[in-house]
């Protein structure tokens, strides 16, 4: 209630943007304050038991509820995001250079369809940046996945350096990697989502994985995170190719380049929509890719996800965790626990005992 009737109407007068980086900021610089950890924890915290905790690419995850990448884009708030509730969250896009990403406005409020559009373009500090930040944090309550990115300047032939660069500078801080090929907002990305473009890219990646595996000791996971915007045959040959490489498995998806059923004058606005018009699709690409994996390669459901039902729909199509964004934004922290205790409660409806038994229920 106290973001819903105080903060918020005083963050959505301001420029989305700056309304942003004021609350990153504000979190990062907040948990200084001694006590203040403690009362976010007490307020917006969830607490773990076993039938909610999940393990996957060797880690534990306290919730299926993350936070997906993109609201701390240069991990300055991870201390105070760990403590909203979240099982697990990426911090990111990061490249290996700093960039500014495109021009200003960029990120647009959408309140009568819940959505945004953003065409930030991979704005961040750099991965040596993201390094010293991570490396920094006194401890790590929940998993912290890395989203990874090419710099705007290079080439769709030279995307696998930057992406490997990435891996190298951040391999002893991640808990795991998401290669993002999907954003819209960077030219051509998408475009590496393809054939032996794809292919060439997952190899390279994984060859760093292998060799930084074998210099620290220790093997992590990398996932991938895909685009809504294919048809079916480019989704199945998408995920042949990706399930081939030997990643760890995909979150489905990223923003949407449609404007269906829009209303707010901000959709015609370039770039990617995320929130409530996301929510049916992403939840198709989610269920075709468990069908084609046989729920054999893990998936993070993506899009769209504002209340329990939304969550738990995507967990019976065959996601293992969900990550929400948006609906983040719109309805703030109190909704990360919401969105836990709801999907513990319809799980305990269908007479599962465990998360994992709801993960694909509707395939079987």
């Amino acid at each position: 209630m106290l973001y819903r009737n105080v903060f918020k109407p005083m963050l959505f007068r301001m420029d989305p943007e700056k309304a942003h980086h004021m609350v990153i900021g504000g979190l990062g610089a907040g948990v200084r304050i001694p006590g203040t950890l403690a009362a976010m924890k007490s307020m917006y915290g969830v607490t773990s038991t076993p039938d909610m905790t999940t393990e996957l690419f060797g880690l534990s995850f306290p919730s299926p509820v993350g936070l997906a990448a993109g609201l701390d884009k240069n991990a300055q708030a991870v201390p105070g995001l760990s403590a909203s509730g979240f099982g697990f969250m990426e911090v990111g896009t990061v490249t290996p250079k700093a960039q500014s990403g495109n021009e200003l406005p960029r990120l647009f409020r959408l309140p009568s369809d819940e959505a945004l559009v953003n065409r930030m373009g991979f704005n961040n500090e750099g991965a040596a940046a993201m390094a010293g930040r991570l490396r920094s944090l006194s401890s790590r309550p929940i998993p912290i996945a890395v989203n990874i990115g090419k710099n705007k300047v290079t080439s769709n032939a030279d995307a696998a350096s930057d992406y490997e660069t990435c891996i190298r500078t951040l391999y002893r801080y991640a808990d795991f990697f998401v290669v993002n090929i999907s954003s819209p907002n960077t030219p051509d990305l998408r475009n590496l989502q393809h054939g032996d473009e794809l292919k060439d890219l997952l190899r390279q990646v994984m060859g760093e994985m292998k060799r930084q595996a074998k210099q620290n000791g220790m093997s992590k996971s990398v996932l991938v995170k895909i685009a809504p915007d294919v048809n079916d045959n480019e989704l199945e040959h998408m995920v042949d190719t990706i399930a081939a490489s030997g990643v760890a498995g995909l979150i489905a998806s990223n923003t949407t380049l449609s404007r269906d059923g829009l209303t707010h004058q901000h959709a015609s606005e370039a770039g990617g929509l995320s929130g409530r018009p996301l929510t049916k699709r992403s939840t198709e690409i989610i269920s075709q890719v468990y069908r084609q994996t046989e729920g054999k390669l893990p998936i993070i459901g993506c899009g769209g996800i504002f209340s329990g039902q939304d969550a738990y729909d995507k967990i019976r199509a065959g996601s293992s965790l969900v990550e929400i964004y948006t609906s983040f934004i719109y309805e703030g922290p109190e909704v990360t626990r919401k969105i836990h205790m709801d999907i513990r409660e319809r799980m305990q409806r269908d007479g599962f005992t465990h998360i994992s038994q709801a993960v694909g229920a509707d395939h079987h």
